[in-house]
């Protein structure tokens, strides 16, 4: 099926409200920090496009799990994959997921419909973004890699197909525990947000 950007503002809220909210009365919706609109405002403002190459930036990480010296130093002191991703317009927001697997829980659907919302305010039409992927320090850390692409790979999928986002306007990195979002505390529940950060305009 072919899948085009929409142009009309409101397009977000109402594919929300036919997800399937009804058949979920019983399960307690994990609440989202933040607003549809709050999101919008921390995205704009992009100035100047970085110049990201994602697959290299996948591959340093992963070849610096390969040739680490010991096994798992600790992450506060490892340096960060991408660290031209903290000045770009972003937020974080958690998703639930099935445990070791990239299943999106039910109780998460409203927050990823707000994340739709906030993609298709008119003020972010034109632009680009990237989803990236991050987990807590526990487990071996090849498999926090590859987990959190397969997360951020779903997210993308599901705001594509549920919500009838451009795909030309997402783009996905799974860093896993390599870049924490709180690498003093890597086991803390923050460290498994994910990211939404502008990246540029849509082509």
């Amino acid at each position: 099926m072919r899948l085009c950007r929409r142009t009309r503002h409101g397009i977000g809220p109402l594919v929300a409200a036919l997800i399937g909210f009804a058949a979920l009365p019983a399960l307690a919706q994990v609440p989202a920090a933040g607003t549809a609109e709050e999101w919008a405002n921390k995205l704009g403002g992009l100035e100047t496009a970085p110049d990201l190459d994602l697959a290299a930036l996948r591959q340093q990480a992963a070849d610096r799990i390969k040739a680490r010296a010991k096994p798992d130093a600790a992450p506060l002191k490892r340096p960060l994959i991408a660290p031209e991703l903290l000045k770009l317009p972003q937020f974080a927001a958690e998703l639930q997921f099935d445990e070791d697997a990239a299943v999106i829980r039910p109780e998460s659907y409203r927050t990823l419909g707000r994340i739709a919302d906030t993609l298709y305010q008119p003020s972010l039409w034109g632009y680009k973004f990237l989803i990236v992927g991050h987990t807590v320090s526990t487990g071996r850390r090849e498999n926090n890699l590859t987990l959190s692409q397969r997360r951020a790979d779903v997210i993308r999928d599901m705001l594509i197909n549920t919500f009838k986002i451009s795909p030309k306007r997402l783009v996905t990195l799974g860093l896993g525990e390599e870049q924490m979002l709180d690498s003093a505390h890597p086991t803390a529940p923050v460290n498994q947000q994910f990211q939404i950060v502008t990246v540029g305009k849509a082509p």
